[in-house]
Order: C-alpha cells, then structure tokens, then sequence
C-alpha cells in the first residue's frame, strides 16, 4: 500500500476554534519549522483577528487603516519599483521588508479569492536552503554571509547581506531579487548558485479561499507563480506577541560576535 506524502499546507496546518487559532500549537509550529498553514479565515474580520492574536501589526506604506494589504493587481501602479506583487507577474523568492533595518518577523498571507488560474504560492525553507548550499557550493554560502554585500531598497535602504549569523549559531536570510537589489561584486559571480539551490527546494501551495500561511520572516522565503483573473489576498505583517529566537539552528560552528 502506497502511503501519501502531506504537502506542505497540510503538515502544518493549525485548526481554528471560532475564527482563532491555538496560539500554542501555532508559535511551537513557528519555533521549530518556521511556518504555520491555517484555512477558515473567509472573512477580512476574522483575518485581522488572527493576525492580531499572533502578533503586533505593524504597518505596510501600502497597507489599509486596519494595518492588513489588500493584495490584488493595480494595474499600472504595479510597473513602479518595488510594487510587482501588486501585478499579476510572477514574483521571485524574498523575505518582507528587506530595506528595513528591522523587518517584521511575522508574515500572514491569506486567500479571499483565488486567481481564475495561476498565482500559486512558492515556499523555501532557508534552513534547508542554507543546508544545500552548505554541501553543494560552500563557497558561495561564505560569500553570501559577508558583511556588507548586498544593499536591498531605495536611496535610504538597507545595507546587509543575505545570510546573517547570530549568537547561538542560529542563521537568518534576507532577500530581495527585484530591481531594488544591488549585490557586491564579490558575490554576484554566486548568485546562480543561490538561485538553483532556491527553484530545487521551493514547495507549491495552491490556496483556496480562507486559506493561507504564517511564516517567520527571518527564515521563508515566499514567491508567487503569475495569474490571471482578479486573485484577492490579505496580508498582515508584525513581530510575535511571544518571542522567538531569529532565523534557524546553523549547521555551521562560529564565534558570532
């Protein structure tokens, strides 16, 4: 008898009571693995009240009063720097926020309305990112944890780099691959590796409406397929109400400063 694989939603799915999930089952999710699926949430009401139950929002400057971005294509609005996910092109792996010296720690993505095709949610784990790239080009893993190699943002961005190593030996990643990113001549001649380790490891989500998934901003990486038709997605930014250590366990040793 063959046994069938969960796919990502459903190994992680959290389920909800009256619109709220169990803010445990979730934050152990979001310690160990980083990610939380969740369905039920039809409603932008009760969006917002599990965003709010999992963290402090913190506003988007494209965000609604309520601190939640409505996700849906622009139009034209979409073609400026930095705002493709208001389109309906596709959009290549990042975390949230890249520019901020400080990103939010929490991303909530939730489906209102699924595209009439496309538009499919693509995860990496940069745990497991870290760990390909670890045993297929360590060199360029070096490279990519080098202070100062890549800048994300505007002229009042953020100078970084893509992996950051902290005490405790935990890892986090931040990216962007759009037009504001600029990386080092150093690493550039790496960035395909960063790439092909990345389209070997993303996960499918295809979500319904009510759907969606919570992830920690320092570890996922989040992508999304092109679309047709008028998808509608919510999204919430925020840091955990209940403190989590950044990123993920290093399979690396190091004296972090």
């Amino acid at each position: 008898m063959t046994t069938r694989s969960l796919t990502l939603f459903e190994a992680h799915v959290t389920p909800l009571i009256g619109g709220f999930g169990r803010t445990s089952t979730v934050m152990e999710l979001l310690r160990t693995r980083g990610v939380a699926t969740v369905e039920g949430l039809d409603t932008r009401a009760k969006v917002l009240a599990f965003a709010q139950q999992m963290m402090t929002l913190v506003p988007h400057p494209d965000s609604d009063p309520d601190a939640l971005t409505t996700i849906r294509d622009r139009g034209a609005a979409s073609r400026r720097p930095g705002l493709a996910g208001l389109g309906t092109g596709e959009l290549l792996a990042h975390t949230e926020r890249s520019s901020l010296p400080r990103p939010p720690r929490l991303m909530l993505l939730v489906c209102q309305q699924p595209a009439a095709s496309g538009g499919d949610v693509l995860l990496t784990d940069g745990r497991a990112l870290h760990a390909l790239l670890l045993e297929r080009a360590p060199r360029a893993l070096e490279m990519m944890a080098l202070p100062d190699t890549a800048f994300y943002g505007d002229g009042g961005g953020h100078l970084s780099q893509i992996f950051t190593r902290h005490r405790g030996e935990r890892v986090s990643i931040r990216l962007r691959q759009d037009a504001l990113a600029a990386f080092s001549p150093l690493l550039t001649p790496h960035l395909q590796h960063l790439r092909t380790a990345i389209e070997a490891l993303q996960q499918r989500v295809t979500l319904d409406a009510g759907q969606g998934y919570l992830i920690d901003n320092s570890r996922w990486l989040h992508a999304r397929t092109g679309f047709c038709g008028d998808r509608v997605c919510l999204r919430a930014l925020g840091d955990p109400r209940t403190p989590i250590p950044p990123g993920f366990p290093s399979q690396i040793h190091w004296s972090a400063p």
